[in-house]
């Protein structure tokens, strides 16, 4: 039974013979007209409306099953990051490539960008298909959204530089809290990484803000190793197999004791004369490090190489040419030359040698 037929057995019949001059007759005919047509509409088109709202249901339901979905893998896929991290925590290399608050930030960061993404292409495909199933035409929309996405992005192309650069940095794990780096525009540790700025800690303790898009280039110097580098400068006439000899000693003792076994990743190499010169030469002592003990390391071998040579008895020269010992020291006044009898103007000499006065001649 139609719903036009329900209506039309709940109405009552009007009288045949109505009064044209009855005006709530009239009414009561022109409501039973208005409802008997919104009937009709109805009738007609609920099943296009049930279609419609059908379709956009499932649409949402789909669009938010697949996000949650999404954003699950995200999050699995971070923790498998860590937990890959974690592998090699053990490892001398792991422990310093790798720690918990560089994981936390940087895993943090990506997986940030990654459900944000995700997020808007789930959500904005479905509500472009919501509003499809209306039958808007979505052209001039789609137009309107790119010119406005070109004039935003025209207006703000630094902080899209900024954020693109910060997303590039974090997905290649160019650096990390912890990291000493270079950056061209600034230098130090860094203690936070964001996607737009990365702050930085100088050597005077003060904060750097860099921006991502302002970094043209980078210097790592805590991943992998570093290179503690020594010149020795001794005289010309000491013997080389006996500066070398002292110098393999030093460094097998070096790496033998704590902390330096540690922070020493290969031997103490004496690569040999650097440098040859008439009164000096420069040996060159090198070793691999831990990343960022270079300048500790390179400051105990000056020590212990010190101690080493003053007990051998050889002589460390720099700066100035080393001067010979039995060679006595010069006279300040052998340029100098002997005073003259005529410098003063009293000696017999200057006397003797001035022109004698004219007489004085009377008129």
């Amino acid at each position: 039974m139609s719903l036009h037929v329900l209506l039309a057995a709940v109405t009552p019949s009007p009288s045949p013979t109505p009064s044209a001059t009855d005006p709530a007759a009239a009414t009561l005919q022109g409501a039973q007209e208005s409802a008997t047509n919104a009937a009709s509409w109805v009738e007609q088109n609920w099943s296009t409306w049930l279609s419609i709202g059908l379709r956009v249901l499932l649409i949402v339901v789909i669009a938010a099953v697949l996000r949650v979905a999404v954003r699950r893998a995200i999050s699995k896929l971070i923790e498998h990051m860590n937990s890959t991290a974690q592998a090699v925590d053990g490892t001398a290399l792991g422990g310093l490539l790798v720690n918990n608050e560089r994981r936390r930030q940087r895993s943090q960061a990506i997986g940030s960008v990654l459900r944000s993404v995700a997020s808007f292409v789930i959500m904005g495909t479905a509500s472009l298909m919501v509003l499809g199933t209306f039958e808007i035409n979505l052209a001039p929309l789609l137009a309107s959204a790119g010119v406005a996405g070109v004039a935003i992005g025209f207006g703000a192309r630094n902080l899209v530089t900024d954020f693109l650069s910060g997303v590039f940095m974090i997905l290649e794990d160019q650096y990390g809290v912890g990291d000493t780096i270079d950056a061209g525009v600034a230098s130090g540790e860094v203690i936070e990484v964001g996607l737009r700025v990365t702050k930085l800690r100088g050597d005077n303790g003060e904060i750097w803000y860099v921006r991502n898009g302002e970094v043209k280039r980078i210097g790592n110097l805590s991943q992998g190793w570093a290179t503690a580098g020594v010149d020795v400068t001794v005289r010309s006439s000491e013997d080389l197999d006996r500066v070398q000899s002292v110098l393999n000693e030093v460094g097998e003792g070096m790496s033998k004791e704590e902390p330096w076994s540690e922070r020493l990743w290969g031997p103490i190499e004496v690569l040999g004369l650097d440098t040859v010169l008439l009164d000096s030469m420069v040996f060159r002592v090198c070793a691999k490090t831990m990343p960022g003990k270079a300048l500790t390391v390179e400051r105990e071998l000056r020590w212990r190489i010190k101690r080493a040579f003053d007990a051998a008895d050889i002589r460390m020269v720099g700066g100035l040419p080393a001067q010979p010992e039995d060679e006595p020291a010069a006279d300040p006044t052998a340029g100098m030359s002997a005073p003259s009898a005529y410098a003063s103007s009293t000696s017999p000499q200057s006397q003797a040698a001035s022109p004698l006065a004219p007489p004085n001649v009377s008129k």
